[in-house]
């Protein structure tokens, strides 16, 4: 008798940390998941009858750029959001090489359309439309459109920035601008204002 209840002791312990074993993996496996909880969607294949919404990711864009600090670059996406291309949003994301996100904003498709574009004729179907506005995401990130230092020598304050914004960034000359055309067809530069540890933006 004594002997079999040793062994059901014994079972039963083992069983314990068998169970207890299995709990402690589960939890190590989660939390050194590889799988980003933000990864975009995949449009499905064509011909497929899933359906698109307001979430469906029609097209993204993508660079690195020095932002937030001197000795890393950032990531700046533009991912075009939506059931159709002229009816989209984009969605301006800037993120930190660890993962933050600096900025994020959404525009309407169609602030994506050139100037060009817009003055043409030929370009009012709603194909050249959308053809303009891929355009556009493809040109979104030029080189050109960067700029160091964010605020130039000589520069007036905007009347919608504070004092201590505006300080923070004619203070640090390695500050980096990015310009960019915001909705209602204004220009926009954004930047980093280290100091503080956020981005702002600043109207032109």
């Amino acid at each position: 008798m004594k002997t079999s209840s040793l062994k059901l002791i014994a079972l039963a312990s083992a069983a314990a940390v068998l169970q207890l074993t299995s709990c402690v993996s589960t939890e190590r496996e989660v939390s050194t998941s590889t799988v980003d909880p933000r990864s975009t969607y995949t449009p499905p294949p064509a011909g497929s009858r899933t359906r698109v919404s307001s979430k469906t990711v029609l097209n993204t864009v993508s660079v690195t750029h020095a932002f937030s600090r001197a000795d890393t670059k950032d990531n700046f996406i533009l991912q075009l959001r939506g059931p159709r291309v002229l009816t989209a949003q984009a969605h301006l994301i800037v993120t930190s090489s660890t993962g933050d996100t600096l900025r994020h904003e959404v525009l309407p498709a169609r602030a994506l359309i050139g100037e060009k574009s817009l003055l043409d004729p030929q370009a009012s179907t709603v194909r050249a439309q959308e053809i303009a506005i891929l355009e556009g995401m493809n040109n979104f990130f030029a080189d050109g459109r960067f700029s160091q230092p964010a605020v130039p020598a000589g520069a007036a304050q905007p009347a919608e920035m504070d004092t201590k914004t505006w300080a923070a960034l004619r203070e640090d000359a390695n500050t980096v601008g990015f310009d960019y055309m915001g909705a209602g067809g204004a220009e926009r530069r954004i930047a980093y204002a280290r100091k503080l540890g956020k981005a702002v933006v600043i109207n032109q």
